[in-house]
């Protein structure tokens, strides 16, 4: 199947790119916000909600499928991350569960002890930290970005890891940049002074495929809805770390993980929804879907490969084109060095809000701002305007690519 063939045929998953705006078609280049959804991901969401509905662990039938369903759906991410179904815990985003699991580690923490986070991140793996600095007296350490070329300074970040940290939040990839970080190596660093590692991995996990033990983790969260699923979080955890965790939690709710983990009754559609998702990537592969324990892993990894061959393909086409237009400023490491297909620019005289209406005004969907990095924003120097985002999906073809380049051209006129 030729290249063209391949992603037409994608394509044909995604009822949402048939949509035309002002007599285009629409390019969905936001996927760093959240992709589209394939037919197969809500069909099997449908197929809950219309034939076993009900809540868990009781004794009739749609309830038992409830449950078997969501062990379905574990096994399925965990095979998304190289982990184990009983180290998989659903949340409504990735947010909620960091501020979750935050709150259940700094029970143990307090004054004197210390938290690195860094200035590369979305403000999801900085605030549950912060509030530690406000209820248990920890200190917070951030580590710099370097601002040439938007990646982590990591001497910086050693410097700031000494032997009262005991933990280190860490993103692998900017969601604002693309950048894509050496969790091994920061990792490394944390265990040297005893501490654990907390990923972000929202942002990665559509373009790099997890794996928590090579990236030496103790907890890594990440969202479907990034990665053609619905809008539900993931996490992630060491099942020895889980069950020692004093979350907060009902007296007789479960008590095992990962469970104890989910407070309250779940989002089981959307849970249903996330393991879908996982099926989808997996059977990008072009095989059929393989069983549960039968090569899914394997099925993601060929799959990760091709997509992430192809969408730096149009990544460079994307950074060579707008870097021949006057007043585009591009951010964030060039196309040969480790990064996500996310292009972030700014166009000399026009904010960033402007760009990206005109570029709707065309059927171009791209997303404008901080992304909730306003740190790195920030550190650009880029006040409340931020940058246009441009990101690269499954579904991105390079004809949607040149689109954007003769918009950009147009607006810079």
């Amino acid at each position: 199947m030729t290249d063209a063939a391949a992603v037409s045929a994608i394509r044909s998953h995604f009822p949402a790119l048939e949509r035309v705006h002002r007599g285009r078609p629409v390019a969905y280049l936001d996927g760093p916000g959240g992709t589209q959804v394939p037919r197969a991901v809500v069909e099997r969401m449908n197929d809950y909600l219309y034939h076993h509905n009900a809540n868990t662990h009781w004794a009739y039938p749609t309830s038992a499928e409830t449950d078997a369903m969501i062990l379905d759906a574990r096994r399925a991410l965990a095979d998304f991350v190289n982990g184990a179904p009983d180290e998989i815990a659903f949340g409504a985003n990735m947010t909620t569960l960091t501020f979750h699991v935050a709150r259940a580690l700094g029970r143990d923490w307090g004054n004197g002890d210390e938290i690195v986070v860094t200035e590369l991140d979305h403000h999801a793996n900085v605030a549950p930290w912060r509030a530690l600095q406000r209820e248990r007296d920890v200190r917070i350490k951030v580590a710099r970005m370097r601002v040439e070329d938007g990646t982590l300074d990591l001497d910086d970040l050693q410097s700031r890891i000494g032997p009262r940290t005991r933990l280190v939040a860490i993103g692998a990839a900017s969601n604002a940049l693309g950048t894509m970080v050496d969790v091994p190596r920061i990792a490394a660093m944390a265990r040297s002074r005893g501490a654990l590692v907390f990923v972000d991995a929202v942002h990665s996990a559509p373009h790099a495929l997890v794996d928590v033990a090579a990236l030496d983790a103790d907890l890594l969260a990440c969202s479907a809805y990034k990665f053609y699923g619905p809008h539900i979080g993931v996490l992630w955890g060491k099942r020895s770390l889980i069950e020692r965790l004093d979350v907060p939690k009902l007296e007789p709710a479960p008590s095992d993980s990962p469970e104890r983990l989910e407070t309250g009754t779940q989002n089981h559609e959307g849970i249903v929804g996330a393991g879908a998702a996982v099926d989808f990537l997996a059977s990008l592969a072009g095989a059929p879907p393989p069983p549960p324990g039968g090569g899914r892993r394997q099925a993601l990894a060929a799959a990760y490969r091709a997509s992430h061959a192809r969408g730096m393909q149009l990544f460079r086409q994307l950074w060579d084109g707008l870097g021949g237009i006057a007043g585009v400023r591009r951010y964030g490491p060039p196309p040969d060095a480790p990064r996500s297909p996310t292009l972030a620019f700014t166009l000399h005289g026009s904010s960033s809000e402007r760009v990206a209406i005109a570029l709707a005004e065309q059927g171009l969907f791209v997303s404008h701002g901080d992304f909730y990095a306003s740190t790195v924003i920030d550190r650009l120097g880029l006040g409340d305007d931020g940058v246009v985002r441009v990101g690269c999906s499954l579904y991105t073809t390079d004809r949607e690519i040149e689109r954007v380049i003769g918009a950009v051209r147009s607006i810079a006129r």
